[in-house]
């Protein structure tokens, strides 16, 4: 039986690359390469080593990270199945832009190089469907920086929240539990911020009684109160200033 198989289209999370493929280019990409299990702290790739292999996502989520010059370690995005790891390096052969790591148990498809560029010559569609998984990657990043620029920690920490609840959320009697491992260092990465402010945007959704916390997990308590604090144009109170 094949990966596909068991997954029918819609079960892809909306967005991902196997989610957009027809039927006949999923088999013909999950039956290529080889099944990899990576546990928990374990590296896919390596930012700046010059591999070139590429890793289709099954199960579980990764976390992406890179070294700036100064040797800050920023966190860059989450990952989860049905996307992608290591594309880029494969179409260019560039160093690794970044280090990607299992936030858990992942299961993902390895594929060479060849294996990758024989399927996109197999299924030339695909290939326009990758372009565009690739081209949606680079608008989100700079969407993100042009809609954090100016505005206060609440906002964005309230904006990535939300955006974790609808991609890894479950819902539960107590709210929206996020299905994946974050902590504060990881979340002020991902909202562009410094630590303490992220602590102080917490504190304030917690006293409101939107969110929970507790070590590396969050639950969403009032999804409806986050949503009206990631739409406002500076958060209530202003609170959370970097």
């Amino acid at each position: 039986m094949s990966s596909s198989s068991r997954h029918s289209r819609g079960t892809w999370p909306a967005g991902t690359v196997l989610a957009a493929l027809d039927d006949t280019a999923r088999d013909g990409l999950l039956n290529r390469g080889r099944r990899r299990v990576f546990e928990t702290g374990e590296a896919l790739v390596v930012q700046g080593e010059q591999s070139a292999h590429v890793l289709v996502l099954l199960d579980g989520y990764v976390k992406v990270t890179a070294v700036g010059r100064q040797g800050t370690t920023t966190f860059l995005a989450i990952r989860a199945g049905g996307d992608l790891i290591g594309e880029l390096a494969a179409v260019d052969r560039a160093p690794r832009l970044a280090t990607v790591t299992a936030g858990g148990s992942v299961i993902a498809r390895l594929l060479s190089q060849s294996q990758f560029h024989g399927f996109l010559a197999e299924h030339p569609a695909a290939a326009l469907t990758v372009s565009s998984y690739i081209a949606a990657k680079l608008r989100r990043a700079t969407g993100k920086l042009v809609d954090f620029n100016g505005r206060e920690v609440l906002v964005r920490v309230a904006r990535v929240l939300a955006e974790l609840a609808a991609n890894y959320g479950q819902h539960t009697p107590e709210g929206v539990e996020l299905r994946i491992s974050l902590t504060q260092p990881e979340l002020a990465g991902l909202v562009s911020a410094s630590e303490p402010s992220v602590q102080k945007a917490l504190a304030v959704l917690r006293k409101d009684g939107v969110v929970a916390t507790s070590y590396r997990n969050l639950r969403i308590q009032d999804l409806a109160a986050l949503h009206a604090m990631a739409d406002g144009p500076d958060g209530p109170g202003g609170h959370g200033g970097d």
